[in-house]
């Protein structure tokens, strides 16, 4: 399973990141995501809110949509981490460099992928085990930073995060990326309270597309 996350990270590129939805709202996100070609969820933990409703978004995705890959975003604690594997998560995601988390999770099993943005950081959550390293947030420093991060460190698989849309997705991958994490009009809310899963589909077809070209 570890190998096939991995690899699907690899061949789509995208992590769809969802933040503060109900688990039903949650579960059709995901179905237009797949629909649109992304197979990775990402849902967050609500640090100031009830913890519990990222675990049961995880559950209800992983039974709406068995074929899609599901993890939990905002992971500061292995109590935290434990919440989402008893979910049934797949991966993990943190905004900082907690090694003792990342430990954990490798040792679960489940794919890691820490945030950092420093070249120190990024170096101490990969060697701690991470698989990929989400540099976040991206959105000030945009794609050049990546390239610079790369020159010296390029064995190390990063991801993209904040800011990240259809129009400049490419210009990571072309940076180096490995892949991103998109949120933004992935859970457009105008469109969500419309009940428009097709407009979401298609932003999630041009990120794919994009990254790939």
């Amino acid at each position: 399973m570890l190998e096939q996350i991995v690899q699907c990270v690899k061949d789509t590129r995208v992590v769809a990141i969802i933040r503060g939805m109900a688990p039903e709202i949650c579960v059709k996100l995901a179905e237009s995501y797949r629909a649109g070609g992304i197979r990775l969820v990402e849902v967050t933990f609500d640090q100031t809110g009830d913890l519990r409703k990222t675990a049961e978004a995880i559950r209800a995705i992983r039974a709406a949509s068995p074929d899609m890959f599901v993890g939990a975003g905002t992971v500061l604690s292995r109590n935290q981490l434990q919440m989402a594997i008893d979910a049934g998560g797949n991966f993990m995601v943190t905004p900082t460099v907690n090694v003792d988390v990342i430990r954990a999770c490798v040792d679960a099993g489940l794919v890691a992928m820490p945030g950092a943005f420093t070249p120190t950081e990024i170096l101490t959550a990969y060697e701690a085990g991470a698989h990929f390293v989400k540099v976040f947030p991206i959105r000030a420093v945009g794609p050049s930073y990546i390239k610079d991060v790369l020159a010296p460190l390029k064995h190390i698989p990063l991801l993209a995060v904040g800011g990240v849309t259809p129009a400049n997705v490419a210009d990571y991958i072309k940076a180096g990326c490995a892949g991103v994490g998109a949120s933004g009009s992935l859970v457009n809310k105008e469109w969500i309270a419309a009940g428009a899963w097709d407009k979401i589909e298609q932003v999630a077809r041009e990120l794919v597309t994009n990254a790939r070209a």
